[in-house]
């Protein structure tokens, strides 16, 4: 496994390497690139190193992959369209990054089967938040009036839920 996981990083520092080398003898592609405010796609690229080393044999490397790149993604659309205030919902998404990890993992990993579910879980669950919060500090426009019918929709589901597993 140290194998694999060298050969992935060696060739992610190649290529980060050639990227500089090229804006260091093309100073103008820096400007092209707008390097300044691509910055988040270093930490995306962390995550990505993670996951090509779950996918190369270290499984359970899928869950901070996931998280890492997901955080990415999201300072990457923040920082592009400067809607920084969207943090105070979009924060919900990050248990639905350890859900993806975790299902990747189990897809990966037989003997790990059991996450599946829990992964699943969690996504369910971090989707949920992400559109209460949203809708609650007004990010998601019109979907926003329409909350309080998903916490109806889980409260009859909890309500269900327990019934069926009475009997």
């Amino acid at each position: 496994m140290k194998k694999k996981n060298s050969i992935v990083g060696g060739a992610i520092m190649i290529l980060v390497g050639i990227v500089f080398l090229l804006i260091n003898i093309n100073p103008a592609l820096a400007e092209k690139l707008n390097i300044g405010r691509q910055w988040p796609l270093v930490i995306v690229a962390v995550g990505l190193f993670f996951l090509m080393s779950a996918l190369l044999g270290a499984p359970a490397l899928a869950i901070p992959g996931m998280v890492v790149s997901g955080i990415g993604g999201i300072l990457y659309y923040q920082n592009i369209t400067g809607n920084w205030a969207s943090w105070a919902y979009v924060w919900a998404l990050i248990p639905g990054f350890s859900g993806l990890g975790m299902v990747l993992m189990g897809l990966l990993d037989k003997r790990k089967r059991k996450v599946l579910r829990e992964g699943g879980r969690l996504i369910l669950i971090s989707l949920a938040m992400f559109v209460v919060f949203g809708a609650f500090f007004n990010g998601l426009g019109k979907i926003g009036e329409l909350w309080p019918v998903l916490l109806i929709g889980a409260g009859i589901w909890m309500l269900f839920r327990n019934r069926l597993s009475l009997k």
